[in-house]
């Protein structure tokens, strides 16, 4: 009987089990034994606990100003295990920020966005501009007083960019002022939009991983070789079992965190008052305290210039390298913008005001 059956759906849905066999025997570069390295799929698994979680939400939250607040509250006190929702919703996109900024240290420090990976260096960074963005449209749907007043900002920096800042700050407010309009636009954009851009530029990021392999890293330090045998292992069950066990610990991180550290409500966001101090989410700390040492339109500008070069980073390190064969100039580079980094985050994310 189990025959028949399994023929039946075999001649209705074809399918090779060679290449699955293909594809499950996939060599992976030794490398790819530490966690370290293995943080590509992180962002993924986090994105799919935001999709779960989000749809979960969108059934109760009211995309109105008179209403967006109170269906926050609602959730957060009322809904069965809604706080909890609301907490894994929360941190699972707080820690997608992280790991989507560890897998790009990592690409970046391993140099795996040379030839032939510049594209997927280039969607990389546009899926870590989509993720930011996930966090700017989704706090600012909360409609609590500080959120509501980080959308002022937010759209007064878009306004800030040259030739383009008044048709974007526009199109995220909905008209010339932040109005009922702009909750429409953050929630279109953060259901709607972002996720689809997403799926899109994941599926051409492991397309594309797929076709150029994972860069192998050599570590010449600890008597690496590339002519080591035993340089790959099988993707399965190995691999395989490592993305697993990664995911459970997800699960369960964000669960927990959802739990011991409970997303709040806040006051409801009121136009009339300004807050005394309004600061966003802490991974936009580095911008908002870089735009404190400028002024507001050379800071705009040099974050813009800061991004392109960012884009452009694979051409730019090519150069380096003819330019300064066999020196670690990038790594230095980037070591310092880490630094920067940190030290912009702890200055703002300490400071008062």
């Amino acid at each position: 009987m189990a025959d028949r059956i399994l023929n039946w759906v075999s001649e209705r849905i074809p399918f090779d089990w060679d290449n699955l066999k293909h594809f499950t025997s996939e060599p992976i570069p030794r490398h790819m034994h530490k966690w370290w390295f293995c943080l590509g799929g992180t962002p993924l698994y986090l994105f799919m606990i935001q999709l779960v979680s989000g749809i979960a939400l969108t059934f109760y939250f009211v995309p109105d100003p008179s209403k967006a607040y109170e269906s926050v509250r609602y959730i957060t006190e009322e809904v069965p295990f809604g706080w909890w929702v609301r907490g894994i919703h929360r941190w699972s996109g707080e820690l997608m920020v992280v790991s989507v900024i560890l897998h790009m240290m990592r690409v970046f420090f391993t140099a795996a966005y040379r030839r032939p990976r510049e594209i997927n260096w280039l969607i990389g960074m546009a899926l870590l501009i989509t993720v930011f963005t996930f966090g700017f449209s989704g706090y600012s749907l909360i409609y609590n007083q500080v959120s509501y007043w980080a959308t002022v900002v937010g759209t007064n920096m878009a306004a800030a960019v040259p030739f383009v800042g008044e048709y974007m700050a526009g199109y995220l407010r909905g008209g010339p002022v932040i109005s009922a309009n702009t909750l429409t636009r953050m929630y279109v954009l953060h259901i709607g939009v972002l996720p689809t851009a997403a799926f899109g530029l994941l599926a051409l990021h492991i397309f594309l991983i797929r076709i150029h392999g994972v860069s192998e890293f050599i570590d010449t330090s600890h008597g690496e070789s590339r002519d080591d045998e035993d340089r790959f292992f099988p993707f399965f069950p190995d691999h395989l079992l490592t993305e697993i066990a990664i995911g459970i610990f997800l699960i369960f991180l964000v669960s927990q965190l959802a739990i011991i550290f409970p997303v709040q409500i806040g006051e409801p966001a009121n136009p009339a008052v300004t807050p005394e101090h309004i600061k966003p989410e802490w991974y936009f700390y580095p911008v908002f305290r870089w735009l404190k040492l400028f002024s507001f339109q050379t800071g705009i500008v040099s974050t813009i210039g800061i991004v392109m070069v960012m884009f452009a980073w694979p051409w730019v390190d090519a150069s380096i390298e003819r330019r300064f064969p066999g020196r670690e100039v990038s790594v230095f580079i980037g070591i310092a913008a880490v630094v920067a980094m940190v030290v912009l985050v702890l200055i703002e994310g300490l400071s008062g005001h």
